[in-house]
């Protein structure tokens, strides 16, 4: 896989070293804020708005890119956590977005192999859920829609002689095994907006846009961020705000005469998620059918977990920021998945949480889960560019960004074939792993024998803790080690496995700033600590804050 060549355009606004590391942002709490002009603002940053920025700073636009909170602090970090081009799509007929989305996978995996990787799902099978033969039918089409090179296909188990059968009840013995693959989402999104800054996108987080002009000639943006407000100036907007992408539209983005410029409806589904204590001892998971036509996963989690879920929710009227599991879906999720496992699921097994909300188009489709994950970006040109991007899954981000830059190059006048797409064969941050372990072979096959190097370097680390850097940062392990010769030179373990110097990087390099950004997205290692734990984070965090500058290398 080669690395594209870093083609960004001079951030001619900014007065940085375009050579050197570039900071997030330069302004502290007692100059003032420069304004800013830049090609395109993005607004949000979840994967979409991230995804988008890296593929256009990568074709040299100017970019900055405001996200109100931390990156991926909401439905990003919220997702069942899987790249997959989504099964039970083809009973509703969506085999465009299957096809792309199983396109996609191999594409992804082969990107970061330190936070992806082919996993493989047993589907139980229960005669009064589906026919065999239309499980059959629905599996070959899932291997034969797009072309598979990474993961193998899918067959039929013997669950009294296989392996994952044995936590299922007596009941259960036939079934089928496929592929898909694992993300670590909010990471996924990180890698983005790393990429993007490394080609010059400048990424604010914790800024929000509290208003957003249009004239006929470009947009003035109001930003407001830790360190006061900031005017900025962009020829486009892409309004990349998930589940607030139509109130974007209908109180901030306005035209010149301050109307609003929603001209679609969002229909915002609640996803929840159960951790129980694990499961079963193999790594693979489950996907299981219900008697309300849903389905179901549980997923290997954190090594010491299962991850169950999701549920579909309508949410009405809510803040989706605020969204909670309520006490029926814990039941939901615990009920279902005791159908399969002998061992039966309670809610006071339940360890943690999660709950995302998904923005999806409104297509006036009567149950949630029938409504379309696809993606529909709107462009409107009626006066100075503006790009709404509209649904999506994860999975298909990249592919929804390429779509997205090309969009906004032609409203800019530039063609594609003047600013070409370069993401697919990229690696994101930390992705290749070529001088560790040499030539690529298989994702999974290659990050054991990157985890084999990364412990030859530094024979001073220990299992555990090892393995968790290499899936965290990938090649970037390096950096976050930098000349330590031992345990000793990482500072006092804040916590277990957590040491002062992962958590300077992550401040310097990864716009870290509270606890949970840690804990919870940069990681899941809260999931692992106690209260007083995670609270010693905390306390540091504070008592160590940075003003935000974060810096990443060039090239």
């Amino acid at each position: 896989m080669k690395k594209p060549e870093n083609t960004m355009a001079p951030f001619s606004d900014l007065s940085h070293d375009s050579t050197g590391p570039i900071p997030v942002s330069d302004f502290s709490s007692d100059s003032p804020l420069p304004a800013t002009e830049c090609d395109v603002l993005i607004v949000g940053g979840g994967i979409n708005g991230c995804g988008i920025a890296r593929d256009l700073a990568g074709r040299g636009w100017r970019v900055v890119l405001c996200e109100k909170d931390d990156l991926a602090s909401h439905t990003s970090s919220s997702s069942t956590k899987l790249i997959h081009g989504g099964l039970r799509y083809l009973e509703y007929y969506e085999f465009s977005l299957v096809r792309k989305a199983l396109q996609e996978r191999e594409v992804l995996l082969k990107s970061a192999p330190h936070i992806m990787w082919p996993l493989r799902f047993v589907m139980p099978h229960d005669p009064s859920m589906r026919p065999a033969w239309m499980i059959r039918i629905g599996l070959f089409m899932y291997d034969h829609l797009a072309r598979r090179e990474v993961l193998p296909g899918s067959r039929s188990i013997d669950l009294r002689r296989h392996a994952a059968g044995k936590p299922l009840k007596d009941q259960y013995k036939r079934g089928f095994v496929y592929s898909d693959g694992w993300v670590d989402d909010a990471r996924l999104v990180v890698l983005n907006a790393l990429d993007a800054k490394a080609r010059g996108a400048e990424v604010l987080t914790r800024t929000r846009c509290t208003q957003a002009r249009r004239d006929a000639d470009g947009w003035t943006a109001t930003l407001e961020g830790p360190q006061g407000t900031r005017t900025v100036r962009a020829r486009a907007v892409v309004n990349a705000a998930g589940p607030w992408a139509e109130s974007f539209l209908r109180g901030v983005a306005q035209s010149a005469k301050g109307e609003s410029l929603a001209t679609k409806s969002l229909r915002l589904v609640k996803g929840s998620h159960i951790i129980v204590p694990r499961l079963f001892e193999h790594d693979h998971a489950y996907i299981f059918q219900n008697p309300d036509k849903r389905i179901i996963f549980a997923i290997p989690y954190q090594d010491e977990f299962t991850l169950i879920g999701t549920t579909d929710i309508e949410l009405n009227g809510d803040d989706p920021g605020a969204a909670r599991i309520a006490q029926d879906e814990i039941d939901y999720l615990c009920t279902q998945a005791s159908r399969y496992f002998e061992k039966a699921i309670v809610p006071a097994d339940v360890v943690w949480t999660y709950s995302g909300v998904r923005p999806l188009l409104d297509d006036a489709s009567g149950d949630p889960s029938a409504v379309t994950r696809d993606y529909m970006l709107e462009s409107n040109t009626t006066a100075a560019p503006l790009l709404s991007v509209w649904g999506g899954k994860i999975t298909t981000f990249r592919k929804l960004a390429e779509d997205a830059a090309d969009e906004v190059g032609k409203m800019l006048g530039q063609s594609s074939a003047q600013r070409p797409a370069w993401t697919d064969g990229a690696f994101l941050a930390g992705g290749d792993l070529s001088a560790w372990i040499g030539a690529a072979r298989r994702p999974d096959e290659d990050f054991e024998r990157f985890v084999s190097a990364v412990q030859a370097k530094y024979p001073w680390l220990y299992g555990k803790l090892t393995r968790r850097l290499a899936r965290a940062y990938g090649a970037r392990v390096s950096e976050v080690l930098g000349d330590a010769k031992s345990l000793a030179d990482l500072g006092p373990a804040v916590a277990p496995r957590l040491h002062e110097r992962e958590l300077r990087f992550l401040q310097t390099h990864e716009w870290a700033v509270s606890s949970d950004d840690v804990l919870w997205r940069r990681s899941k290692l809260g999931l692992h600590y106690t209260p007083a734990e995670r609270e010693q984070v905390a306390i540091w965090l504070q008592a160590n804050a940075i003003n935000n500058k974060v810096e990443v290398e060039v090239g």
